[in-house]
């Protein structure tokens, strides 16, 4: 039975950012610990809002290789990027 502690992902949303950004892994007993060692590893500063940590293990990614056959298809469906409208300034990001 391996005694290591399962691996996480820390993603942090900042004071100013819109969505959360993967800052780094760590290893914890669970994933309330995890949270209490990424805020004391990754938000020193107070740079964070909003904390989220995922087992390693959980996470399923698509292979580098696997890139031509996987999104070659979204080339096809140019209504996906606003490129036909225009966004009023007051808007701000999107």
């Amino acid at each position: 039975m391996s005694k290591e502690w399962p691996l996480y992902e820390v993603f942090i949303r900042g004071q100013h950012g819109l969505n959360h950004r993967h800052v780094g892994s760590l290893h914890a007993p669970d994933a309330e610990m995890a949270i209490r060692h990424a805020r004391d590893v990754y938000t020193r500063r107070k740079e964070g809002v909003s904390i989220w940590v995922v087992k390693s293990n959980d996470i399923t990614a698509s292979s580098p290789s696997e890139k031509g056959p996987l999104f070659d298809p979204a080339e096809s469906k140019a209504y996906r990027h606003p490129t036909f409208f225009d966004i009023p300034e007051e808007v701000g990001h999107m």
